[in-house]
């Protein structure tokens, strides 16, 4: 199970972070669009170095060889953008120098069309949103994925992700879930995400 980071700061957010990693959490998406160089560098020092092979940054790409990350990931708008620009050679670089690279897909016929670059990419949202108020998805994407042709790249599920909606998830198709809101924006992140925990690893 992946776990994304609150967009904003919240109170106690490294603490928090550290609990997760106690409790097992494999992955750690750190996406801070706001964040400037400096309080991107400050927010990741904070976090144990133990724990940096397990970052995936989202932005500030170019700190992670100072700070042993190996992790990117690529917004859905990032990764179009270097493909018409046939910028290729972006992803050829960093799959050459060890990085695991991971990217958002809103459709399965782009899911199809994503090559081995990337290890998992983020389908979204399967469930109304827990942290964007009104963000639902117009189609079932469960009857989207049986249109999936693409099983080099893990198809991970984002989007009202909690301990009520992970087993069908998984149960229809998905290969990995993500959560956010029910970690950021409820009570009891560390309880909420072992029980999240408990249900994926029962599958």
């Amino acid at each position: 199970m992946i776990v994304i980071s609150n967009p904003i700061s919240v109170t106690n957010e490294i603490n928090t972070i550290h609990s997760l990693f106690e409790e097992g959490m494999l992955l750690f998406h750190v996406r801070k669009p706001s964040f400037g160089d400096c309080e991107m560098k400050h927010f990741l020092l904070g976090i144990n170095h133990h724990y940096r092979e397990r970052l995936i940054l989202h932005s500030h790409h170019h700190l992670a060889e100072e700070l042993g990350i190996k992790r990117f990931h690529f917004s859905e708008s990032e990764r179009k953008a270097a493909l018409m620009l046939q910028n290729r050679v972006t992803f050829d670089t960093y799959k050459s120098k060890g990085f695991l690279l991971s990217t958002s897909i809103h459709t399965i016929e782009d899911f199809n069309t994503l090559d081995d670059h990337f290890d998992y990419a983020f389908f979204s949202p399967v469930f109304p949103s827990i942290s964007k108020e009104n963000y639902a998805s117009k189609t079932d994407l469960f009857e989207e994925i049986k249109k999936r042709e693409n099983f080099r790249t893990q198809l991970v599920a984002l989007g009202g992700m909690d301990s009520n909606t992970i087993n069908q998830t998984l149960e229809n198709g998905f290969d990995r879930v993500a959560v956010l809101g029910i970690i950021w924006n409820r009570n009891n992140p560390i309880e909420n995400f072992k029980l999240c925990q408990r249900i994926v690893q029962s599958f």
